[in-house]
């Protein structure tokens, strides 16, 4: 046996009834040979970590624009969290930790540069809309790789495809990664929002902190605790999922929508509308592998998935260079 016949053979032993093997995946748009020692979906979770995009997500914003301080949460840093929040819980459950992985390394892959600030302007102007899971499944299937995309397995992408809201994922493993991101992104922009002096612990509620612990290490804690203790044939938080939209509706008022964490969010909103103009009426200034999107699909796609896929920082470059003078040199 190799040793992906051996691993498949313990996945039927040990995983869960409700779990998917990877020996029964329904397989990828485009034939590839099995490899002698990975699962398909130790395959994908590889495929994942060593493309362009996942490496783009440490320069790109989580809550905080830019910032400089080294501690605060990045799209990256927030992805390897959902990753060990849902591989925990995975585990517990007897679920499929590779292909958990897999869905959890992806699930922002399409995110825009400024985070919800710069998926908001290319939702309004961009003339197909905008929602980051179905960038993210855009990037794997079509843009990365040459155009190629990554040819992922079905679960893989359907788990990235769901893990924000609307139709739920079909694998439980899928279903696991978005309760993963909810409590990972709830739980590190608390931690955040201190580092930033927006929030002082003492003041979320008494009730939060009763209930559900006063550090973050405690509150996520008690929210893996009830995904564990609540979940069999589908994935639930029982009766801390009120909790949990109740301590969300919290944060919207104090942090999301706060003037102190908001107050560059419409000149970044700018950069991103600016951008758009701009290619969009000069698609020959595109990079060559975008114009191809241009000409097999249409210009605005080519521009959102140009803009969309820009690091904070490059896309802050791109504008200087298009829109900043610069000094005369002689």
């Amino acid at each position: 046996m190799t040793i992906r016949e051996q691993i498949e053979l313990c996945e039927r032993e040990a995983l869960s009834q409700y779990a998917s093997a990877a020996a029964n995946t329904r397989g990828r748009e485009r034939h590839s040979p099995l490899c002698e020692n990975r699962t398909e979906y130790q395959r994908d979770r590889d495929r994942i970590i060593h493309c362009k995009a996942f490496r783009r997500l440490m320069n790109k914003t989580q809550v905080f624009l830019c910032p400089e301080d080294d501690h605060y949460r990045t799209r990256l840093t927030h992805t390897l969290e959902v990753c060990q929040i849902a591989r925990t819980v995975a585990r517990a459950l007897r679920l499929n930790e590779d292909l958990t992985e897999a869905i959890a390394l992806g699930h922002d892959l399409g995110h825009t540069p400024f985070g919800h600030a710069g998926e908001e302007v290319l939702a309004e102007i961009c003339e197909h809309g905008f929602i980051h899971s179905r960038q993210s499944v855009r990037v794997v299937e079509t843009l990365e790789n040459g155009g190629k995309g990554l040819n992922l397995t079905w679960e893989v992408r359907n788990g990235i495809r769901c893990h924000s809201y609307g139709d739920e994922a079909e694998t439980l493993e899928g279903r696991l990664v978005r309760y993963a991101d909810k409590i990972a992104y709830m739980n590190h922009d608390i931690d955040d929002a201190v580092r930033a002096s927006i929030l002082k612990d003492e003041d979320i509620p008494k009730r939060f902190r009763d209930e559900l612990g006063a550090s973050k290490s405690d509150r996520i804690t008690t929210f893996v605790n009830a995904l564990i203790d609540n979940s069999g044939s589908d994935i639930s938080l029982g009766g801390y999922l009120a909790l949990y939209e109740e301590l969300k509706s919290f944060l919207f008022k104090e942090v999301y929508i706060n003037p102190a964490a908001k107050k560059e969010e419409h000149k970044a909103k700018e950069v991103v509308r600016r951008l758009y103009g701009y290619f969009l009426d000069r698609p020959d200034a595109l990079p060559e592998e975008y114009q191809k999107i241009a000409r097999d699909e249409d210009i605005p796609r080519a521009v959102c998935d140009y803009i969309s896929g820009m690091s904070d920082r490059f896309c802050i470059a791109v504008f200087e260079e298009l829109f900043v003078p610069r000094s005369w040199d002689g």
